[in-house]
């Protein structure tokens, strides 16, 4: 692997890819998303009493732990002929891509069908999606950093896991520029200090990478707010069925190229065709 300090000149194919990695960090969460939360809030209040805020939190990390364990690697190494996953981190950017690829619109297909399932029963049906939708985001989230050679076992790849999510969930810049900036800290922070001095350090240095990780915390604990929210229409009989299985697949397809461009990052700046970027 090359050191961040020893830029290598991508290929005209990678510079395509991270013009595109600059578009989808500057592109504002969608006007939907933006205003499906204050416009069915009184169907998201009669979910939440469903899903209390309480236990779909408590999900995320217990969530995290099983996508990550029904993530299957060998179709991975199969299709892209490697031996170890993490020959993937070095062979080609392409290759990876075109596997993301298909697992993107696996993770589409598998959301449609389970959301369409479960929207057809309605509000009952939203306490049996809700957390099957977030674990399938994490699984995918998972699955394409496979794709890109990145087995995420360490506790530094675990927080990435869920800061990939806060940032395909954020439903203003404010809170996207937020979790995109903590991907870009997380691994060196996580990786050397302890959570207990993490948090110590966080109250007297706001502005430190430590509160940075903090906030991530607290940003994927309202993940199942937002999804929440996404999913109101749920609750409303004889359409549930369509709008849970079309919000399902919006949602996946939101987490998809928020792992993508986020993982593509990684690999371009191990393999030192980037140092940084804006």
């Amino acid at each position: 692997m090359l050191n961040n300090f020893e830029e290598e000149k991508p290929s005209d194919y990678e510079l395509a890819q991270i013009s595109e990695i600059i578009k989808w960090k500057s592109a504002e969460p969608s006007v939907v998303s933006q205003a499906f939360g204050k416009a069915l809030a009184p169907l998201a209040w009669t979910i939440k009493k469903v899903v209390p805020d309480k236990a779909v939190q408590g999900l995320l990390d217990g969530a995290n732990e099983v996508g990550r364990l029904l993530t299957d690697k060998k179709d991975i190494i199969r299709k892209a002929q490697v031996v170890e996953i993490e020959d993937l981190q070095y062979l080609d950017l392409k290759i990876s891509d075109q596997l993301a690829e298909s697992v993107h619109k696996w993770a589409i297909g598998v959301a449609i069908a389970e959301g369409g399932t479960t929207g057809a029963f309605g509000l009952a049906g939203a306490a049996i999606d809700i957390p099957t939708i977030i674990t399938l985001a994490l699984r995918t989230i998972h699955k394409i950093g496979i794709c890109y050679g990145y087995e995420c076992t360490s506790e530094a790849d675990k927080k990435f896991v869920l800061g990939v999510l806060s940032a395909s969930g954020a439903n203003s810049m404010e809170e996207k520029n937020i979790a995109i900036a903590m991907l870009k800290s997380i691994e060196t922070t996580v990786t050397k200090q302890t959570w207990k001095n993490i948090s110590k350090k966080a109250a007297t240095h706001p502005l430190s990478q430590e509160a940075a990780i903090i906030v991530l915390r607290n940003l994927s604990k309202q993940l199942g707010i937002n999804l929440t929210k996404r999913k109101a229409l749920q609750a409303i009989p004889v359409i549930g069925a369509v709008v849970g299985g079309s919000t399902n697949g919006w949602y996946i397809k939101d987490v998809s190229w928020a792992a993508r461009r986020a993982f593509q990052e990684r690999w371009l700046r191990d393999n030192g065709k980037i140092i940084d970027m804006e």
